[in-house]
């Protein structure tokens, strides 16, 4: 049992301090500071050490970034970060920041960060008696009627003092009469009134006008005063005066209400007859004349209807005396006090006031510079007079609040006049009320162009094909840049830089227009010399500093078919038929000749095929078309002419097809010695030259050979005499091989065709080709037939020769 007592005694407890904890704890984040100061104190005045007030740190200010909020007022106070004073920024006016208010209050923030605390300070502006009461109408005119009974009272017109508090309006006094004293009262705000108390009954044969002196006096040290005089003049005698239904009137009216509108019906009624029981309405001296101007009341009916434009952030309380006065001998009045209370509603448009723009502006203007300075305003209260200002989304600008309700137009994003010349900015601002209501304003940011852009190719590297053998001059194409920039910035000019091959310069081959980038040829260019070139041109734009790019440009020169195929093998001379002897035992499928032409045209147009053209017996011969061997395609019969006449065309593959022909004259031979023309190995066959036959036909050979070498010689003398067309001319070509009872000739072949590697590769019948070293594509190779050494001899005791192939860079 004592347990559960415990137990219960601790829960109470602990229930009891969190409940003191959280009490605490909403004391602190809802307590209010305050601050009592007199108005009108010299700026810089300090009001109170806020760090030593909230248990601040001073040194930890900055640092926490303590900042003051003022609510709903100027900023007439700032706080020192470095000793935590709050002081006076401007000097204060209680009555221009509280008007007739009794207490008037500075409500300020103080906020600081890490960690986040917010501080509430109430600054109460203490009234000075700085304003004396004033009347607003110097004299105060009264009909009062002789039949007035003692102790009547009677409105008098209030002084005003816009002080306030104990410097307001204090007391009246009255100059002495016996007739009449004031009775002090005090209204609705503490603001005091006096009313004209009739002491005595009148009488107008004796006095007939009364002039009296009220004075108005605050209760100030010193205290101030203002006077107005009261003419109280008598009337006879009209005993009822007028009654309202109600001595005060509260009415609630929308402001923007149409004029016309009515706001009250107001109905007072008088026991007299006749005259003295007609009644007229009309405003008492106590309305302002702001009201009368806006609110129209008909003097017969009593009707109050609207006469001007209602606007909340005008006025928002009118307040009105209305005085229903009969019109008897003695006319006696009655009144009532009516508080018209106007409502807001969003009706004021928020406003847009540019005060700075800045145009045109360089396209490279750095980030985060000012472009505009622009303020906006509403004059609707609440949410209704709460603005934002915004401009359109994907812009290259943001907007930044630089104080309340002023904003700056800075650069957010890298501008750049060649995707958009000019901007159209426009500032919306739109209020909070229901519906929102907004304006706007648009603005024309203009780009100034820099140069930035260089010259722009359509394409980095550009081949042009040209047809070999142009003319001089000819257009090969257009190489136009862009450049995107204006002006100077955008003019380009053209150069080719220059290159020199072949101690060539590019500038003496090619030419380029400097305004329009056209490129010509200025010779015509020989594929079989020169088949590309590779150079550069450079666009170059007129900015300062100028900008430049440039584009490679291949130059492809495209072969013709201008070239005829040249039989190198076998050799004769120019129009001479070719004689071959062989054994009339040759057996099926034995070579018999090979005839090799070369062409120097590129590859499609060099490709060679070999076709018979005459043949004496078509069954007795064969013609490989690719390599231009000749083989039996049986053996020799006794019916067989000892005679065959062959004549080959070496056909190119170019359109139109150039060809070249070889006559042979194949003789057959009795012997029964065959074993030259079977055995065709790579070794080659000794022969037994010391036979006579052999040694006849030596001497016969050597005799044609040395005659047919001095004509050779003389040939190639009288061409190298001929002017070349230029310094790369095509070598000379001579044939390789000889006939066969003949000296092989020393002569050089050049050939830029790997196809004629494969075909160098054959064997012949008089001897075999030797490959020196292995020749990789894209080079060239240099044919030569040289004579076999001495010693050699085969059947038909004909010299043999080799032919070489090898590679040159």
């Amino acid at each position: 049992m004592k347990t559960k007592k415990a137990v219960v005694t601790m829960k109470a407890k602990r229930y009891v301090l969190v409940v003191f904890f959280l009490s605490f704890v909403r004391k602190i984040s809802t307590s209010v500071t305050h601050y009592s100061i007199p108005e009108e104190m010299k700026e810089g005045s300090v009001v109170a050490n806020l760090a030593t007030d909230l248990s601040l740190d001073v040194k930890t200010l900055n640092q926490r970034k303590m900042r003051l909020d003022i609510i709903a007022n100027k900023k007439y106070l700032d706080v020192n970060k470095e000793t935590g004073e709050l002081y006076v920024v401007e000097k204060i006016d209680r009555e221009n920041i509280c008007s007739a208010k009794s207490s008037c209050y500075l409500r300020v923030e103080i906020i600081l960060e890490s960690p986040l605390r917010i501080f509430n300070i109430e600054v109460e502006i203490l009234d000075m008696n700085d304003n004396a009461p004033q009347f607003r109408r110097d004299a105060i005119h009264l009909d009062i009627s002789e039949a007035t009974s003692k102790g009547e009272r009677f409105s008098l017109s209030n002084a005003v003092d816009p002080d306030n508090g104990i410097n307001s309006v204090k007391t009246y006094h009255l100059s002495e009469s016996e007739y009449f004293d004031i009775e002090v009262q005090t209204g609705r705000e503490g603001s005091k009134f006096a009313n004209l108390i009739l002491k005595k009954t009148l009488d107008r044969e004796e006095y007939s006008v009364h002039n009296l002196i009220l004075t108005a006096v605050d209760g100030g040290t010193p205290a101030r005063s203002g006077t107005a005089s009261v003419i109280v003049r008598v009337l006879d005698t009209n005993d009822n005066a007028p009654n309202f239904n109600k001595v005060n009137y509260n009415i609630n009216i929308m402001e923007n209400s149409p004029i016309g509108s009515l706001v009250i019906d107001l109905n007072a009624t008088d026991l007299d007859d006749g005259s003295n029981s007609d009644i007229t309405y009309s405003y008492s001296l106590y309305t302002s004349e702001k009201t009368q101007d806006t609110f129209n009341l008909s003097p017969s009916t009593g009707e109050i209807t609207v006469k001007g434009m209602l606007n909340y952030e005008d006025l928002r309380i009118y307040d009105m005396e209305v005085i229903a006065t009969d019109k008897g001998a003695s006319a006696l009045s009655g009144q009532c006090s009516i508080k018209v209370l106007v409502a807001d509603m969003n009706d004021n448009h928020p406003e847009i006031s540019i005060k700075s723009f800045q145009s045109p502006v360089k396209e490279n203007i750095e980030l985060e510079t000012v472009i505009a300075v622009v303020s906006v305003s509403d004059k609707d209260s609440g949410d209704n007079g709460v603005v934002d200002l915004h401009i359109p989304d994907n812009m290259p600008f943001t907007l930044r609040e630089s104080s309340d309700n002023y904003y700056e137009l800075v650069v957010s994003e890298p501008l750049d006049r060649e995707k958009a010349p000019e901007y159209d900015i426009t500032f919306t601002v739109t209020d909070r009320g229901s519906p929102p209501l907004s304006d706007n304003e648009t603005m024309t940011l203009e780009l100034l162009d820099v140069n930035d852009n260089v010259p722009q190719f359509p394409q980095s590297f550009y081949t042009i094909r040209v047809m070999e053998n142009n003319a001089p001059g000819a257009l090969l194409s257009s190489l136009t840049a862009f450049d995107p920039d204006l002006h100077e910035n955008q003019y380009l000019v053209y150069f080719i830089l220059e290159k020199e091959i072949a101690n060539t310069s590019m500038s003496m081959l090619f030419s380029i227009n400097p305004e329009n980038g056209n490129l010509y040829a200025l010779k015509t260019f020989d594929y079989e010399i020169e088949n590309e070139f590779l150079f550069h041109i450079e666009a170059r734009d007129s900015g300062s500093p100028p900008l430049s790019s440039n584009v490679t440009v291949h130059i492809i020169i495209v072969d013709q078919n201008d070239n005829a195929p040249v039989i190198v093998s076998p050799w004769r001379a120019q129009g001479s038929v070719v004689e071959e002897t062989i054994p009339r035992s040759t057996d099926k499928g034995s070579l018999v000749a090979k005839v090799i032409a070369l062409d120097t045209d590129s590859v499609h147009n060099s490709r060679i095929t070999y076709q018979f053209l005459q043949v004496t017996d078509a069954t007795l011969f064969s013609l490989d078309q690719y390599n231009g061997e000749i083989r039996t395609m049986r053996m020799f019969s006794y019916r067989d002419p000892r005679h065959q006449r062959l004549i080959v065309v070496a056909k190119d593959n170019g359109e139109p097809a150039l060809s070249a022909t070889v006559t042979i004259k194949l003789s057959t031979l009795e012997t029964a010695v065959n074993k030259a023309y079977s055995d065709m190995t790579e070794v080659p066959l000794e022969y037994d030259i010391f036979s006579d036959l052999n040694l006849y036909l030596v001497i016969g050979l050597g005799s044609v050979s040395f005659l047919l070498l001095i004509t050779i010689l003389v040939t190639i003398v009288l061409k190298c005499q001929t002017p070349k067309p230029s310094s790369a001319a095509p070598p000379c070509r001579n044939s390789v091989l000889s006939e066969r009872n003949s000296t092989i000739a020393d002569s050089t072949l050049v050939s830029n065709d790997a196809y004629w590697y494969s075909m160098f590769l054959a064997e012949t019948r008089k001897g075999k080709m030797v490959v020196r070293q292995p020749v990789p594509k894209g080079s060239r190779y240099i044919v030569s037939s040289l004579p076999r050494g001495t010693g050699l001899t085969n059947t038909s005791d004909s010299a043999a020769s080799t032919l070489q192939v090898w590679q040159t860079e």
